[in-house]
């Protein structure tokens, strides 16, 4: 059974219709919740069966050591993997002594939902039990988006047959058993009992537990608090140990009675404060929530998402499928960074321990694009957080012999946590993709302070590395060698196009914004011969480009590597990088990811149109997508050099790679770049959105399976909303007095309450589709009604 067999489509939810068990831990990461600083997969409430379990703090880690058979220099000595923390989720059950698990007995009816509307995860059944007795179960539970430490579940059992005992346990547990680990190393690494006991205790219906990780010493608290209706007579009981807190509720219920248990579970951690203080704080979040109520909670949930989706919808006509995997793209990526406030955002949020818990560039060159537009808040959260991390990132790049900082590849705390080198000292992009993103939430948000405070140390931190590892050649070309660009499948390379070019915009950035803040930036040693040196490096960069072909080459040399042998290589060898070795795949022409591609995306002005052109049919044949990360990019700039239907094609994977479980690797946590990528796609893709230079431009255009594109956008102080049809596209201001956009290059001024019109840019004779490596074609969509017309195959994910 696959994802698409298993979720019901639905515009505004998901909803799966009985209960898979061997599909249960892609449902526990699709259901599961989150606020950017609590996460739930979504586990049954009973705790068992499970899949994964998962209960995760953003910033919760443990130390482990990273292995080398040969050290070297420069080599991180220690890892960080996120931890499993205590988990608040469990309701056990028993009737008549007997516990509802629903591998035992005969499960009548099971059914969960998720509705985005509300962020609340609700779940039905009914059951019968091996000795006969049969209850109805309703359940649903909520991270709260406004109280940040909080979670809430409620559940209520109902007798059908009764009189029947009835036993609720609800708990804490923490260092709980997990499944063994896996061998792909894009799973993430077990960490046995990582949480080392420090206090507990229990009275009436409250309970808290207080650990610390053993290595990383970091302290956890959490805490739970319950309201109990049922019948006149209930018994309550409240114990704890070291590693468990329970509540248990006693009663017996007649036919059609029922015992309802409202729980309220908190949060909260420190690496500085004391036992008492975390203690305390998260008592303080009870009682606040216990104060809301269930139905406060739920409230002021359905209120937070009513601004967002009014804000922030994208809405989709001709393809209800692709309707309801953006929606789920677009909730999950809020969950990832809504409250996350100064931490990362992980690469799989908080839904499943797939790469560690990491954050990655997939952060500032994916997640952040969307969250700019739509809850620029959570931008500004994320590039403090970046901000905190600059005094490691700068003894990572002494201990490299550059200047500045060097951020790392992939991180918890802002160390570098890779053991692959290529990657983890390598690819030096991540710094100008930070820059990148500092320059995007500052044009779209006006935020001048946050540039003053944070965004100029990171540009001029990153230009100083970008400048020392550089140089100029004989010729007076800007060069930077030795790197890796997005494509992992190319490493240590000279001049990857996509560094260079974004490193020149970061350089850029950097000497304007010292210019605009003298003060601040001579504070931080910035003088005009430092900012010269900036300039002239961008001015001097060297792009290259081969001749011959045509094209350009992905980095110096590229184009004159032997082609990739594809005809000869099985589908079951994909991801290649798990059946052929990196050296043979880094002499070869052979692409995992969008790279030069990307590149056309994000300097989109470095090329002609005609250089795109070509450039996309020729990285087109090398692509085999063994990263979720590229479809998405892929579907860009196919909608931009006319390519509209396989635009359409690689949208919908890049939207549908977890509700499909196309990357076979969902079980493991969501696939955030891809879900934020299938929304970038629609926008930057079919919307043609780009905002260089601080101006909205769009070139709307629209596949033959589309009827309708509709998107918001928040910029500065205004919400513009635009709508696309085949033949009209329509601006329209919801929120502010005028903004300034172009369309097809026409400079418009949209006012409030007067909505423009324009021509919709139809192709005249749409170019050849390109072709793709034997096998590795994304599947066609239907043009009308928006299904596929060829299974997808199995797509390796990041």
């Amino acid at each position: 059974m696959n994802g698409q067999d298993t979720f019901a489509i639905d515009p505004w939810g998901v909803v799966e219709h009985g209960l898979d068990l061997a599909g249960l831990a892609r449902a526990e990461s699709v259901f599961a919740l989150s606020n950017g600083h609590i996460g739930l997969r979504a586990n049954l409430d009973e705790g068992e069966p499970h899949g994964l379990p998962g209960t995760y703090l953003n910033g919760v880690f443990e130390l482990r050591p990273l292995p080398y058979a040969e050290s070297g220099y420069g080599y991180p000595e220690s890892g960080q993997s996120v931890i499993n923390v205590t988990n608040g989720k469990i309701i056990r059950l028993l009737v008549d002594d007997e516990p509802f698990d629903l591998r035992y007995g005969d499960l009548h009816q099971h059914q969960r939902s998720l509705d985005f509307r509300d962020g609340v995860l609700r779940r039905t059944a009914e059951w019968t039990s091996p000795a006969g007795r049969t209850v109805k179960v309703s359940s649903a539970r909520l991270v709260s988006l406004t109280q940040r430490a909080v979670a809430a579940f409620d559940y209520t059992v109902e007798a059908v047959d009764g009189p029947v005992r009835i036993v609720l346990q609800s708990e804490l547990v923490a260092n709980e058993q997990l499944p063994d680990g896996e061998r792909d190393p894009r799973a993430a690494a077990v960490l046995e009992a990582p949480l080392v006991a420090e206090a507990h205790e229990a009275v009436g219906t409250k309970a808290v537990l207080v650990h610390r990780t053993r290595y990383s010493g970091l302290r956890v608290a959490a805490g739970m608090d319950h309201l109990i209706e049922g019948p006149d007579r209930f018994e309550a009981t409240a114990e704890a140990t070291e590693q468990q807190g329970r509540i248990s509720v006693t009663t017996v219920l007649q036919a059609g009675e029922r015992l309802r248990l409202v729980k309220f579970v908190a949060y909260g951690w420190s690496a500085t404060r004391s036992l008492p203080a975390v203690r305390d704080q998260v008592e303080a979040a009870l009682t606040a929530a216990r104060y809301t109520g269930w139905d406060g909670l739920v409230a002021e949930q359905k209120g937070f998402l009513g601004d967002f989706w009014g804000g922030s919808d994208i809405e989709v006509e001709g393809d209800v499928e692709l309707q309801q995997a953006v929606r789920f793209a677009l909730f999950h990526v809020l969950q990832a960074g809504a409250r996350s406030e100064e931490r990362a955002i992980p690469a799989k949020g908080l839904t499943g321990p797939g790469y560690d818990g990491h954050s990655f560039w997939d952060t500032e060159t994916f997640v952040l694009p969307v969250l700019t537009y739509c809850l620029p808040t959570a931008v500004d959260q994320a590039l403090r957080w970046r901000h905190t991390t600059l005094p490691m990132a700068r003894e990572r790049a002494a201990q490299l012999g550059l200047a500045g900082a060097v951020f790392p590849w992939r991180t918890i705390r802002g160390e570098e946590c890779s053991g692959y080198w290529p990657a983890g000292t390598a690819a030096f992009h991540i710094g100008a993709d930070i820059a990148a993103a500092v320059v995007r939430y500052v044009a779209a948000t006006g935020d001048v302070e946050f540039e003053r405070t944070w965004g100029l140390e990171l540009l001029v931190e990153t230009a100083r590395m970008w400048r020392s590892l550089g140089h100029h050649d004989p010729a007076g070309r800007f060069r930077i060698e030795g790197v890796t660009g997005p494509d992992e499948y190319s490493a240590v390379a000279d001049n990857n196009v996509f560094t260079n070019l974004m490193a020149q915009t970061n350089l850029r950035a950097a000497a304007e914004a010292a210019t605009r803040h003298p003060l601040e930036a001579g504070t931080l040693g910035v003088d005009t011969e430092e900012a010269a040196a900036w300039r002239d490096a961008a001015a001097a960069m060297f792009i290259p480009y081969d001749e011959n072909l045509g094209v350009h080459p992905q980095a110096d040399g590229f184009t004159d590597h032997q082609l990739w042998d594809f005809e000869s290589t099985p589908a079951e060898n994909y991801p290649l990088l798990l059946h052929y070795p990196y050296f043979d795949l880094y002499r070869k022409q052979v692409v995992k990811q969008a790279d030069l591609v990307l590149a056309m995306q994000v300097r989109g002005d470095a090329f002609t149109d005609e250089q795109k052109a070509r450039n996309f049919a020729y990285y087109e044949r090398l692509t085999v997508r063994d990263s979720s990360l590229s479809a998405c990019t892929q579907a860009v700039i196919a909608a931009e050099v006319g390519q509209l239907d396989l635009a359409y094609d690689y949208t919908a994977e890049a939207a549908l790679m977890d509700l499909h479980d196309l990357g076979g690797n969902t079980r493991d946590g969501l696939h955030m770049a891809s879900l934020a990528g299938a929304c970038i796609a629609l926008v930057a893709g079919f919307g043609g959105l780009r905002d260089r230079g601080g101006r909205l431009s769009f070139r709307p255009r629209l596949p033959s399976g589309l009827r309708r594109l509709s998107f918001a956008l928040r910029v500065r102080d205004n919400l513009l909303r635009v709508e696309i049809t085949h033949a009209t596209t329509t601006y329209t201001l919801k929120r502010g007095e005028s903004i300034q956009v172009q369309h097809d290059g026409e400079v418009l001024e949209v006012k409030a309450g007067s909505p423009l019109h324009r021509p919709t840019t139809v192709a005249e004779v749409p170019p050849e589709r390109c072709t793709q490596p034997p096998g590795r074609e994304p599947a066609r969509r239907h043009p009308q009604a928006g299904v596929h017309t060829q299974p997808i195959e199995h797509l390796p994910a990041e």
